[in-house]
């Protein structure tokens, strides 16, 4: 897994960041979404490289083998905009003053993020499976609140669900049935459950997801109310399996009046497209960030 890469761990100010790296040519930057790490682009990244790129996959904040901040009340330490300093800070360690950035599930929040707060960095954005926070926030219905019912369950407090996932971890997140092995591949299946099986990690990632229902979505509508715009090409990439059509029609339509420019596409795929249509998605990649 991830042959000729380098593995390191870099202090992007207070905070480890865990990372891989590999290739040369084009920087673009690879961000796992939750339960993940930087491994579920373990058929992607070599993929990108062969094609004359240089590929970072680090673990997000909070995530995997990277640092875990103590929170506050806000969770601002795991805000997307945080998030998105650690990326900009590590590519500048790195060597990389600007870059390409692909997010998928959780990890399309901070690319997005981002690609506003820095836009003098970021060259090209890929977001997959998702649309910016403040705009799922404001459509959620009874059909959301159903299918996706952890939101508000890993978001809320008062009954901290730590306690109910860390009970027994692997059955929560189903590491031998739906991520198993077989799915996951066997060593990104080990990166996985040694996350999922850390306390600590449990808790990090769902900091995520409080932070998203709420700083998260201020910094959005601050946005929004200012006119702020993501400049740089912009592509979206949905699995088709998955329920972004279900829930939003025409997800490019809602991502236009973020990113007027913006191009994309369904790929044939359940919700963990980097590793159940690697091929594919490794494609439309090369082709947009080619361009």
């Amino acid at each position: 897994m991830f042959e000729g890469f380098a593995l390191d761990h870099v202090d992007v100010g207070g905070v480890r960041i865990r990372v891989r790296y590999g290739g040369s040519g084009l920087p673009v930057v690879l961000l796992h979404g939750h339960p993940r790490t930087h491994t579920t682009w373990y058929d992607v990244a070599p993929r990108l490289v062969a094609a004359g790129f240089t590929v970072v996959c680090p673990d997000l904040r909070g995530y995997g083998g990277s640092g875990k901040p103590p929170t506050d009340a806000e969770h601002t330490p795991y805000s997307a905009r945080a998030m998105a300093g650690d990326v900009v800070n590590l590519m500048e360690l790195l060597g990389h003053q600007a870059f390409a950035v692909v997010g998928h599930d959780r990890g399309m929040r901070v690319a997005y993020r981002a690609a506003l707060d820095h836009p003098q960095r970021e060259t090209r954005l890929v977001v997959i499976d998702g649309i910016p926070t403040v705009e799922a926030l404001e459509r959620c219905d009874a059909k959301f609140a159903e299918a996706w019912w952890h939101w508000w369950f890993f978001a809320q407090t008062a009954k901290p669900a730590e306690r109910v996932i860390c009970a027994d971890p692997e059955t929560w997140y189903n590491a031998w049935t739906s991520n198993g092995p077989d799915q996951l591949g066997p060593e990104n299946h080990a990166d996985f459950l040694a996350a999922i099986r850390d306390p600590g990690t449990v808790h990090a990632m769902l900091e995520d997801y409080r932070a998203g229902v709420g700083i998260d979505r201020r910094h959005d509508e601050q946005d929004r109310a200012a006119g702020r715009r993501i400049t740089c090409p912009a592509m979206m990439l949905w699995s088709t399996r998955d329920d972004m059509e279900e829930l939003y029609g025409d997800p490019l339509a809602i991502w236009r009046s973020w990113c007027p420019q913006i191009t994309g596409h369904g790929i044939d795929s359940t919700h963990h497209v980097a590793e159940q249509a690697p091929a594919v998605l490794a494609e439309s990649l090369i082709s947009f960030l080619s361009r």
